[in-house]
This record gives C-alpha cells, structure tokens and sequence, in this order.
C-alpha cells in the first residue's frame, strides 16, 4: 500500500507520556496516530492514511450499528533491551483475520498490506512503546479492526468497509499480577454453536458473553466458563482466552477448535510445550473429567492464555451448588509463561521465528 502520513500538530508532550508510560493500565490511554484505509467494490482498497488520533464521525444508519458486521484482532509491540521494537507472530493475525473476514463477509485485506499498516502506525508511534523492563511487563497493545460503514439500512454485506489501527500502550491485564484466577461455570449461556462465529474475531462473541462474565463477578469470580452449546458437557473456552490441562503424567489437552477462537498464544503454546517434551492433545474435555481430575490429581495445573492476559493459572471452579479445588501446582504454567515472555522481549533465543522487527 502507499501509505500518506499526517503528523499530530499536537502530541502529547514527553512529561504527559512519560507518566502514562509509567502507569498505563490497560486500553485508556491511546497514541498520537491511527491508521485508516477503505473499501468499495469499485476501488478496493483505497485511501491509506496515517492521520492524528481522533473521533470518527459516523452516519446513524451506518450499517455496523446495526447489523454488526465487525471484525478485529489484538496484538502486541514489544521494546527489546536495545531499544528495537518487535511483535509477535503479525502473520498469524493477519491469516485470521483473512478466516473472520470470510465468515463475516468481508473483503479481505491482503496480510502483507495488514502487516505493513500495523508495522507503520507502531514507527509513527515508537515513542509511545514502553521498557518492557520491571514489573507488569508492558507493551504497547494493537487493535486493528473493520467494520461495515457504508449507509445503509438493509441486511446485507456493507459496500462501503473501513479498516483501522489503533494502539495503546498496556501494563498487565489482571490487576496485582500473576495468581490463580476464579472461574465460574455458567450452565445457562454459550459462548458459540456449531455453524456459528466462535471461530472469527468478532465483537458479537464478546458481548454474548458479557452477561455471563457479569454473573461470574456477582458470584466473586474473575472469569466465566464456557460449555458446548450442542451437549453443555464439554469445556471450550473462558471469555477471551483459551485453556489448557495438565495431567498428572505430563502430558496436556487443550479444547479442540472449531466453535472457539483459535488464538495465537494458543498455538504458540502448543509448539513451545512440545519443545520442552511435553506432548499436547487437542480433543474435547467434559467438565466432569475436569472436577474429577482437579479432586482425585489426576490433573495437576490448569492455566489460560491469550494475546492481552499471555498465560495465567487457574485456581478453583465455583457453579450453582459447588466448587472443585485449584489445581496443586503452578510450576510448568510459570515456566511455559516465562519461555514465552523471554522470547517476546528478546530475553531468550527465538527458535521459532516469530519475532517480526518493525524499529
């Protein structure tokens, strides 16, 4: 893509951005720049821009505000001791990206041009990504996204789409760092069904589950389990991150795909624990070999990952009537997550190549 750059008349100064950088929560504070591009069938993609940060002026009828068809990705840029600027595995986003645009029928954006647009707002913005030194491992998150915005009141992919990239400097996602999180088994709400979007990175699948994480919080839990909507027997997913089980003869399950999002730290798991010999199944997992495994240890660790949390262990599981134990140990959770923080800022060999350079 040719990209055309306008620089922000008024960034924010170095005092303002050095306390931001100090403290910078998770998704309140935005960079200096945004990232714009735009579709029709006439002229494809088209109009490429970097301009300053700022609100978008939509028509009330434009198409995603009603229908929602959106799609987006999460991602990460992470400052190396030298003060080069890297992310992780960009192609990955970019390829599903590609599968949530078929199944929402969307154009797609080639993954070069999605890699090429993340790759130029992060060295506009390069001074908005943080040391990645000292606690709460921070980065700076990016949120690329399309939505539907053409005008029009009618059920039918948009003719007008719009691609953006926007960035957020983050310090850890859960609040008071790592430690077991609470889950809490929703038997009333899916995630997803068979034939769905739980594959895509859409909005709809979060705010589906909004009512559910809301009732895990009413229960004194951090996060929401999910079942299978066809048998509500077998675990597929937390809210936003995947699971995985460890059992007491080293080897680990991880739900298999198909009605769940197919994350990148997910499969990135996959290849790290295998090597470091540990054989991984991808296979359904009913909630009671889960209750059972936890209470007889037979399973002996229980962590989820994603883009925004990397890797947290698991502590107990509450429902309606009970509670099943935490898991024993933490040990190979820690040790998966540090193998793979080592490699996302530079403190460890990258053997598998996913680091991409951008500064």
């Amino acid at each position: 893509m040719q990209i055309s750059t306008t620089a922000n008349p008024s960034p924010v100064d170095d005092a303002r951005l050095a306390e931001i950088l100090a403290a910078p929560g998770f998704g309140t504070h935005f960079t200096d720049h945004m990232f714009t591009v735009e579709w029709t069938p006439g002229r494809g993609w088209h109009e490429a821009r970097i301009t300053p940060y700022g609100p978008l002026t939509l028509d009330p009828a434009t198409a995603v505000l009603h229908y929602a068809q959106e799609t987006f990705e999460g991602m990460k840029a992470y400052r190396h001791d030298d003060g080069s600027i890297w992310t992780f595995r960009p192609e990955q986003n970019a390829q599903r990206m590609v599968r949530s645009s078929h199944r929402l029928a969307f154009p797609v954006l080639e993954p070069d041009d999605f890699v090429q647009a993340v790759d130029e707002l992060v060295r506009v913005d390069q001074r908005w990504v943080p040391d990645g030194e000292g606690e709460g491992e921070k980065s700076l998150y990016l949120r690329p996204f399309m939505f539907a915005s053409e005008t029009f009141l009618g059920v039918r992919p948009a003719q007008h789409v719009t691609f953006m990239v926007i960035a957020s400097p983050a310090g850890a996602y859960f609040k008071g760092g790592v430690k077991p999180v609470t889950l809490w088994l929703t038997e009333e709400y899916t995630r997803a069904g068979r034939g769905g979007m739980g594959a895509a990175k859409t909005g709809g699948n979060y705010a589906s589950s909004l009512v559910a994480q809301q009732e895990a919080i009413d229960q004194g839990c951090d996060q929401v389990v999910f079942l299978d909507a066809q048998e509500g027997r077998y675990v597929e997913e937390l809210g936003g991150m995947n699971m995985y089980f460890v059992f007491d003869d080293g080897h680990i399950v991880t739900p298999e795909t198909g009605t769940i999002l197919e994350g990148i730290t997910r499969s990135s798991i996959i290849e790290l624990a295998g090597k470091l010999g540990r054989q991984v199944e991808e296979r359904k997992l009913g909630i009671d070999e889960w209750r059972e495994g936890v209470t007889s240890g037979a399973i002996t660790e229980i962590f989820a990952c994603g883009t925004a949390a990397v890797v947290t262990p698991v502590g107990s599981l509450k429902w309606d009537g009970g509670e099943a134990p935490a898991p024993a140990s933490t040990e190979l959770t820690l040790q998966i997550r540090q193998a793979l923080v080592d490699i996302q800022y530079g403190r460890a060999d990258d053997a598998f190549g996913w680091m991409h350079r951008v500064v």
